[in-house]
C-alpha cells in the first residue's frame, strides 16, 4: 500500500483532488470538527484533531487499498500549531507518516468556506512556507504540485503513477 498526502495551504484544491483522483481516500478530520465546533481553536483542540485524522487514516488502512489517499495529516496540523500559536508540539511529529507528499503551491485563487483563516497573498505565502518547511524537518518525501486544476491533477497523477511503477509485484 502506498499513502498518498495531499498537503499545503488552505484553499489549493487538495479535497477535490482527492475525490477526483478515485482511489480510497481519508477525508480531512479538522475541516468536519470546526464545521461542528468553530475555528477559534486551541492547542488541545489541534492535539484532538491530529488524533482524530490518526485514527481515520489507520481505519482506512486497514482495508490495504494499493494506493490510499489522505487529504491531510497531523504534519498538516502541525503547520496549524505553528501559524496560530507559534509553536509545534513533538507529539504531532512523531505520527506515522505517509509514503509520499503532495505539496500544493498557493497559485491558485482563494476562497473562503467558513472553516479557512488564511486567505491574504501574505498570509498564504507564509502558510505554504510553513508547509514545506514542516516536510523537510520531518524528512519525508514530497512532490510539488502547481498550476490550474487541470495541471494539478496530471501532476497528482503522475507523481502516483511514479510511485506504482516502483512497487514490487508479486
Amino acid at each position: 500500500m502506498i499513502r498518498i498526502c495531499l498537503h499545503g495551504a488552505e484553499s489549493t484544491g487538495k479535497s477535490q483532488l482527492a475525490v477526483q483522483l478515485g482511489y480510497p481516500w481519508v477525508p480531512e478530520y479538522g475541516r468536519a470538527y470546526c464545521e461542528e465546533r468553530g475555528t477559534d481553536l486551541t492547542m488541545d483542540d489541534l492535539l484532538a484533531i491530529a488524533a482524530g485524522q490518526d485514527a481515520a487514516m489507520r481505519k482506512a488502512a486497514a482495508a490495504q487499498p494499493d494506493v490510499l489517499i489522505l487529504d491531510t495529516d497531523p504534519l498538516m496540523t502541525a503547520v496549524w500549531a505553528q501559524m496560530l500559536f507559534g509553536e509545534i508540539p513533538p507529539k504531532l511529529l512523531a505520527y506515522e507518516k505517509a509514503d509520499q507528499y503532495l505539496l500544493f503551491e498557493p497559485d491558485v485563487p482563494w476562497v473562503g468556506d467558513g472553516t479557512r483563516l488564511f486567505g491574504s497573498d501574505l498570509e498564504r505565502a507564509r502558510f505554504a512556507g510553513m508547509a514545506e518547511v514542516v516536510l523537510n524537518q520531518a524528512k519525508v518525501p514530497f512532490t510539488r504540485i502547481s498550476g490550474n486544476w487541470a495541471e494539478r491533477e496530471a501532476q497528482a497523477r503522475e507523481a502516483i503513477d511514479r510511485l506504482l511503477n516502483q512497487m514490487p509485484t508479486c
